[in-house]
């Protein structure tokens, strides 16, 4: 049963707009230390971890819990550069393997903070903190990776967790490599589902059989990731709407075809039904 009152009676706020992405607010600094305490760890043990991140070397003079080495973990912590704040809390996530209640603990209440403070970003096994967009993106990457691994497409599966990987990077976001890699997944499906192993997707799309107008918006996805996320541009560089954007789009054209593949074959009885001469 959930320790909540307001979980266990269906009570909770409307989804929080994400406003926070490149930094650590204050909040977020005191309830990582918090959520280590609620956890089992004592002081001495969160400032090990705090002190092996940040390469700081623990003050000799804290030997008492309280207040002295929780008061010197919350300053490391406070004053900390924000992308180590995030760094701090997979270490200690991590740190839990072996025990597995604490650790899912650690991570549902980092989430749930995540979420009702409007911050981008979720942790999420076994890849760690994660670019966490609205609704739409996390679930159109969840479904994609869930539908290449479910027909056996492994590659396509990984270009997807790549993508989510390069637009997670910190302190800076890697969003022409997320763009990249999430166009090749397509291609990749493409690739397989027509039985073309050396076509690029630009040439994929017309075998393809995609409805009208959404053939055009295809290549014209396919034009823009060309051109923004494999021919670069000095001063160029995507934003990370744009490249959440693509990724979201590049998902759900994924998974249409899959399952368009799926229904069709099941109707038809064969494995590429809609396969073009």
């Amino acid at each position: 049963m959930s320790r909540y009152f307001s979980d266990r009676h269906g009570f909770g706020s409307a989804e929080v707009p994400i406003t926070v992405r490149e930094d650590a607010p204050p909040a977020l600094r005191y309830a990582l230390a918090e959520l280590a305490r609620r956890v089992g760890l004592a002081p001495s043990s969160i400032r090990s971890v705090v002190c092996s991140v940040l390469f700081e070397t623990p003050d000799t003079n804290n030997w008492s819990e309280y207040p002295n080495i929780w008061e010197e973990v919350l300053r490391l912590i406070d004053t900390c550069e924000w992308y180590k704040v995030y760094d701090i809390a997979e270490t200690i996530w991590r740190g839990l393997e072996y025990r597995y209640d604490e650790q899912q603990l650690f991570e549902a209440e980092l989430n749930r903070f995540f979420c009702e403070k409007g911050i981008g970003w979720e942790l999420k096994s076994p890849m760690g903190i994660v670019f966490r967009g609205d609704a739409n993106f996390t679930n159109s990457t969840k479904r994609a990776v869930e539908a290449f691994e479910d027909t056996g497409r492994l590659t396509a599966a990984a270009e997807i967790r790549e993508a989510l990987k390069d637009i997670s990077r910190r302190p800076v976001p890697d969003r022409t490599g997320a763009i990249q890699h999430a166009m090749a997944a397509v291609e990749c499906a493409a690739r397989d589902l027509t039985g073309e192993p050396n076509l690029t997707l630009g040439r994929l799309i017309p075998r393809l059989n995609v409805p009208r107008p959404l053939d055009t918006a295809l290549e014209k996805l396919w034009g823009y990731a060309s051109e923004n996320g494999r021919h670069l541009k000095e001063g160029a560089e995507d934003s990370t709407a744009e490249a959440e954007l693509v990724v979201s789009v590049a998902c759900a054209v994924s998974v249409f075809l899959l399952q368009r593949e799926r229904e069709v074959a099941s109707a038809a009885g064969t494995s590429r039904p809609w396969q073009t001469s």
